[in-house]
C-alpha cells in the first residue's frame, strides 16, 4: 500500500508574479511555461483543502445523472442483476483509476485539470486536444444544468414556468459574478450547496424504511421489458455503461485547483478517494432505494425516477421534494463546473495555447478572463442548440482519461525522479486495467458505426461519439492556428 510523504506546509511552488517574466526552457520552443507566464495582477490564491475537493468533486457529479440515468438503463437493461451491475462497474472502474489520477495530481500541482498531465507527459498536441475537450464539454455541462435548474424552477414556481432559457441564463451570470469576486466565495458556495446533497440520503432512508412491499406491489401491474440478446444486448450494455460513466464523472474534481491546495501532495490523493467512495456509496444507494420501491416496468423510460420513488413514499408531495434537492444540487453543480472551465483555459493561456491575455487573475484569486468567455460560450450553449455537444460529453470525459493513464505511464518512464509524494497503489496493474477499459470503452463507443459503415455504406449522420472523434482528429489545425497567434505575442 502506496504511503503519503508530508509536504511541509511552507514549502509551496513559487506563484508566476512573483517570477521573472524571463523565458522558460520550455519557452525557448514556443511555449510559455506555467512558472513563467506574465500576470498583469493578482494570482491564484493557494486556500483550498481536502474537504473542498470532496465538495467540488460531490457537488458536480450527483446532479441530474442521477435523475435520469436509471430510467434510461432500465429501459436498456431490464435486469436487475445488469441495471445494478453496470454501476458496480462504474464503481470499479472510478476506483481502478483513482490511484493513477491521484499521483498525478499530487505530482504536477497545477490548477487545469487533466490538461495538465497529458501536456507535460505526450507533448502539446496532446494536451490541446485535453485540454479544449475538457473546456467545451464542461461550459456545455454548465448550460445543460443551468437549464434544467429552469426546468425545475417553473415546475416548483409556477409563475417561472416557460422561462426557462432567461432563468438559465441569469443562473449562469449570477454565478459569474459570485466567482470573479474570487476563489473563497466559490469555495464557501460549493461547501454549503454539496452538504445539503445528503438530503438524497433522507430520501433513500425513508425508502427504505416505508418503501417495503411497495415494488412487488406495482409489479403485479405491468410485466418488465423483456431483455435483449446477442448484438443489441451487447449495445445495451455499452450504453448503459455511457451513461453510467457520464454520471460519475467528476470524481477527480480536485485536480483542477492543483495550484490552490494548500498541501496537495497530502490532499489531492485524500480528497480524489473520498469523492469516490463518497460518490460511489451516494449511488449505490440510490439505485437500490428505487428497485426497493419501484418494480422495474416502472423505472423503465422515466425520466425523473426519483419523483415517483419519493411519491411512493410521501404522496403528492415527493415530487416536490425531489425537485428542490436537485435545484439545490444543480446549483452546486453549476458552481463547480464554472471553476473547473476558468482554470483549464487560464492553464492553457499559460501555455501559450491560448492568448496569454487570460492568465489574468483578479486579487480575489479568480482568472477573470477565462472565467468571462467560459460564461459567454456557456450562455451561448444555453441560447443555441448544444444537445449534440452534451451527447458526445461522456465519449470526451473516456478520451481524456485514456490520455491521463497513457500520461501516467510515459511519466514514470520519461521522468523516474520526479517528486511523487503519492505513488498509485497496484501500478502498473490498477492503472492498466483503468487504460485498458478506457480503451475498450471507446472502440465500443464507436463500434455501432463502423458495422453501419461497412454493413450498408452509410456513414451519415454520424453518432455522438463518432462525431466526438472526428472532432478530435480536425483539432490539429485549430492548435496549429492557436500556437501561431500566440507565438506572434512574444
Amino acid at each position: 500500500m502506496a504511503k503519503f510523504r508530508k509536504v511541509p506546509e511552507t514549502l509551496q511552488l513559487p506563484n508566476p508574479s512573483d517570477l521573472s517574466s524571463t523565458p522558460s526552457a520550455s519557452a525557448s520552443s514556443g511555449t510559455f511555461d506555467a512558472l513563467s507566464a506574465p500576470r498583469s495582477r493578482g494570482r491564484l490564491l493557494k486556500v483550498l483543502g481536502m474537504w473542498f475537493g470532496i465538495s467540488a468533486a460531490v457537488g458536480n457529479t450527483i446532479a441530474a445523472g442521477i435523475v435520469r440515468a436509471p430510467g434510461d438503463i432500465a429501459q436498456w437493461l431490464p435486469n436487475i442483476y445488469l441495471f445494478f451491475g453496470v454501476w458496480v462497474v462504474g464503481g470499479l472502474y472510478a476506483l481502478s483509476g483513482a490511484s493513477s489520477m491521484a499521483e498525478l495530481g499530487a505530482a504536477i500541482p497545477r490548477s487545469g485539470g487533466q490538461y495538465n498531465f497529458s501536456r507535460r507527459a505526450l507533448g502539446e498536441y496532446a494536451g490541446f486536444i485535453v485540454g479544449w475537450s475538457d473546456w467545451l464539454s464542461t461550459c456545455g455541462t454548465a448550460a445543460a444544468v443551468a437549464i434544467v435548474i429552469g426546468e425545475y424552477s417553473g415546475e416548483l414556481v409556477r409563475p417561472l414556468a416557460g422561462h426557462v432559457n432567461l432563468i438559465a441564463v441569469v443562473i449562469i451570470i449570477g454565478f459569474f459574478i459570485l466567482q470573479w469576486r474570487g476563489i473563497k466565495w466559490g469555495k464557501g458556495t460549493q461547501l454549503v450547496t454539496a452538504a445539503m446533497k445528503f438530503a438524497f440520503l433522507i430520501v433513500v432512508a425513508a425508502c427504505l424504511v416505508f418503501g417495503h412491499g411497495k415494488a412487488a406491489a406495482s409489479a403485479s401491474a405491468a410485466p418488465n421489458p423483456s431483455l435483449p440478446s446477442g448484438w443489441p444486448l451487447a449495445l445495451a450494455v455499452v450504453l448503459a455503461l455511457q451513461a453510467v460513466f457520464y454520471s460519475i464523472d467528476g470524481w477527480d474534481g480536485i485536480i483542477y485547483f492543483g495550484e490552490e491546495v494548500r498541501n496537495p501532495g497530502r490532499d489531492v490523493p485524500r480528497a480524489i478517494f473520498g469523492s469516490v467512495a463518497t460518490i460511489m456509496g451516494i449511488y449505490l444507494l440510490i439505485n437500490a432505494a428505487v428497485l426497493y420501491v419501484l418494480p422495474m416496468s416502472q423505472i423503465a423510460g422515466n425520466n425523473f425516477v426519483l419523483g415517483t420513488a419519493a411519491e411512493k413514499i410521501f404522496g403528492p408531495y415527493g415530487d416536490t421534494i425531489i425537485r428542490a434537492i436537485m435545484v439545490i444540487s444543480l446549483l452546486s453543480c453549476l458552481n463547480a463546473n464554472q471553476l473547473f472551465c476558468s482554470r483549464t483555459l487560464y492553464a492553457m493561456s499559460c501555455d501559450g495555447l491560448f492568448f496569454r491575455s487570460f492568465t489574468r487573475v483578479n486579487a480575489g484569486g479568480t482568472p477573470v478572463l477565462s472565467l468571462l468567455l467560459s460564461t459567454i460560450v456557456g450562455v451561448l450553449f444555453v441560447l443555441g442548440s448544444f444537445e449534440i455537444v452534451i451527447a458526445m460529453l461522456s465519449f470526451f470525459f473516456v478520451a481524456n482519461y485514456t490520455l491521463s493513464y497513457w500520461s501516467l505511464f510515459a511519466l514514470r518512464k520519461k521522468e523516474p525522479q520526479m517528486d511523487r509524494p503519492y505513488r498509485a497503489w497496484g501500478y502498473p496493474w490498477t492503472t492498466g486495467i483503468a487504460l485498458l477499459a478506457s480503451a475498450l470503452f471507446l472502440i465500443a463507443s464507436i463500434a455501432p458505426d463502423l458495422k453501419t459503415a461497412f454493413t450498408t455504406g452509410r456513414v451519415w449522420p454520424p453518432s455522438p461519439a463518432m462525431l466526438a472523434l472526428l472532432i478530435l482528429l480536425l483539432s490539429y489545425p485549430m492548435f496549429r492556428l492557436l500556437q501561431w497567434v500566440t507565438h506572434r505575442q512574444t
